[in-house]
């Protein structure tokens, strides 16, 4: 990773601080505001939007695909924000065999002026931050339904060019170069079934795929373990229009070749860690604390290898994990084709500089209990202390 002679803010430096809206974007197997009842996805017991709120900030919670690719989890995003029909766009639709407009997903703004003028903060957890990257690319490119005939789409986002609509991208514990927890949907069942049964406890509402754009709903009277079997088995997971392509290392290196940072978007990365390494081999294992459904995982992944299209092997450095990711995928991108985005590490007090990753590491900390899952009271503790701190800093991002 390059990294940057630092530059301390000059004597007297003074930004205005922004109430641009906080839009907090969950991960893969995640879910939205009240639809696991009242268990909440950011803060588990506790609701760290509504501490948010509280504070004073303008927040908004999206419900995406949990297991949708990047591409349609951003278009559902901006359609959340902006109001409307989702359209996946025509030559996507067409590609890969899904419903262009989905009838279930018509939505009232959230964020109705949402501009150049007003802009948003996105945070992402875990796959939320590829999200958050695959969102500014769609908003800022052209796409076309037919390239070959100049033929653009014609839809509000995919259909035109809208620049400075994103103030800063935080991603918390992402992929960015992808995981090698490589049978990603067998193992994050637990944890997703784990969360639905708590949501049990305290409220009615049902987990949801929102796979509409697949032409799957949840039959009536259908119990989860069923809903789950059909979910797993769908012809979706055969193509690249699936988060477990854009979760390995060879989805993740494509998608990094055309997500680059932008020049005027502020970015920042926390990095996990529940693994120290081993005092009798290179290998990493899970430290005290680690919770029980994690620490399996955090194992496994400590010693396993991984493999690049063409039979690049991975090195040891991917062994430190937070029982989901790998913590070195989670600085910022860097295995894209034109080469690594500027990673550096972030230090109080510094002239913050857009179009550059500033990362962050948390260690004793793994990829649940970041957002307030499954952690001790020391765990939960810190994991509220850093959202937090963190939402302060954006908002003394400069106004222009």
């Amino acid at each position: 990773m390059r990294k940057l002679i630092p530059i301390l803010f000059f004597l007297g430096f003074l930004i205005a601080q922004n109430n641009h809206p906080i839009v907090l974007i969950h991960g893969f197997m995640g879910w939205g505001p009240e639809e696991m009842g009242g268990y909440n996805y950011w803060g588990g017991a506790t609701d760290y939007v509504e501490l948010l709120r509280k504070d004073g900030y303008t927040v908004f919670e999206v419900s995406v695909g949990p297991v949708s690719s990047n591409w349609e989890r951003a278009v559902e995003v901006y359609y959340q924000l902006k109001g409307g029909q989702v359209d996946y766009g025509k030559a996507h639709a067409l590609k890969y065999n899904i419903i262009q407009k989905p009838e279930g997903k018509s939505y009232n703004p959230l964020y109705p002026k949402w501009s150049k003028q007003g802009p948003v903060h996105l945070v992402g957890h875990s796959m939320g931050g590829q999200t958050a990257r695959m969102l500014n690319f769609l908003l800022t490119q052209e796409i076309f339904e037919d390239k070959e005939k100049n033929i653009k789409e014609r839809s509000t986002l995919l259909g035109s060019i809208q620049t400075g609509l994103i103030k800063s991208i935080t991603s918390i514990a992402s992929p960015h170069n992808g995981t090698l927890q490589i049978d990603v949907v067998t193992k994050t069942i637990p944890f997703i079934q784990y969360f639905v049964g708590m949501a049990s406890v305290v409220g009615t509402q049902f987990y949801d795929f929102d796979l509409d754009q697949w032409n799957f709903k949840k039959q009536e009277g259908e119990p989860w373990a069923g809903y789950l079997k059909r979910m797993r088995q769908h012809s979706a997971w055969s193509t690249k229009n699936i988060s477990s392509w854009d979760l390995n290392l060879n989805g993740a290196k494509d998608l990094n070749g055309f997500l680059q940072a932008s020049p005027d978007i502020y970015y920042f990365s926390f990095v996990t860690s529940t693994t120290e390494k081993s005092e009798n081999s290179k290998f990493h294992l899970p430290v005290s604390g680690t919770s029980i459904l994690t620490r399996t995982r955090s194992k496994i992944l400590g010693s396993r290898k991984g493999f690049w299209i063409g039979g690049e092997e991975t090195t040891s450095q991917w062994y430190e994990n937070d029982g989901v990711v790998n913590s070195c995928s989670m600085y910022g991108p860097t295995s894209g084709v034109n080469g690594e985005d500027i990673i550096i590490e972030y230090e109080e007090n510094e002239l913050l500089i857009p179009g550059q990753w500033y990362w962050t590491k948390v260690d004793k900390m793994d990829h649940w209990n970041i957002i307030g899952h499954l952690g001790n009271k020391e765990r939960d503790k810190r994991s509220k202390n850093i959202f937090i701190s963190h939402i302060n800093l954006l908002k003394s991002l400069p106004i222009n």
